[in-house]
């Protein structure tokens, strides 16, 4: 029987896509458990959204705190909760590299991109999209991947792609994009809880290799 994953989901703005997740799981269509929104920023809609469903929530302020304070205190907040999964969902805060090295193969961002494309420091939201079409491309995607010291630069787990149509604005593309982000997103939280990737993972790179060796070892 799949159980329901306990995770924790880090925000900083409108929180559509943790609406979008909060639902699914009250529906029993995705099989995890919200135990926690943490934000570090007041005023982000995402934390009403969170507390319509009745979503425990914690604001952690980054600007103008000490680093490892505050990586401790979001540490010690994700431990009560009892999240074995912390899901970035539009979170813009840089991690300190200390709760990286703590969260490693426990913490997964969404990136509204075929990532390492349009990836890094100051690429969210429409400015995703603009870099898109301003370059031109055929086709774009959202990419769930590791979280790593670099922004946007862990591992990606998964992929989807979209076509660019020739009329498409950046609010168009960001529009049709997040009903696959949310699916992917979706999809990548199920297999956690279902045990088909396991907790901490250890990279798609690592995953191939045991696997790999494994049948080398009884060839």
């Amino acid at each position: 029987m799949t159980r329901r994953l306990p995770i924790t989901v880090l925000v900083s703005g409108e929180g559509t896509t943790l609406d979008a997740l909060a639902d699914l799981a009250e529906k029993a269509e995705l099989p995890a458990e919200i135990r926690l929104v943490v934000s570090d920023r007041a005023e982000a809609r995402a934390i009403e959204k969170a507390r319509r469903h009745g979503i425990p929530t914690v604001v952690l302020p980054k600007k103008g705190t000490d680093r490892e304070a505050w990586s401790a205190r979001l540490t010690s907040e994700l431990e009560k909760s009892g999240a074995e999964l912390v899901v970035l969902a539009g979170f813009l805060s840089i991690l300190p590299d200390s709760w990286v090295r703590r969260w490693h193969g426990r913490a997964v961002n969404l990136h509204p991109a075929l990532l390492p494309r349009h990836g890094g420091p100051g690429m969210y939201g429409l400015r995703v999209h603009e870099a898109v079409l301003a370059n031109r491309e055929t086709e774009t995607g959202a990419t769930v991947h590791l979280v790593t010291s670099e922004v946007d630069g862990g591992p990606p787990i998964a992929q989807e792609r979209v076509p660019v149509r020739p009329d498409d604005t950046p609010e168009t593309l960001r529009a049709r994009l997040h009903p696959v982000e949310v699916a992917l997103l979706a999809e990548t939280i199920r297999r956690f809880a279902e045990g088909v990737w396991p907790l901490p993972y250890p990279g798609p790179e690592a995953r191939e290799r045991d696997r790999g060796e494994r049948f080398a070892a009884v060839r």
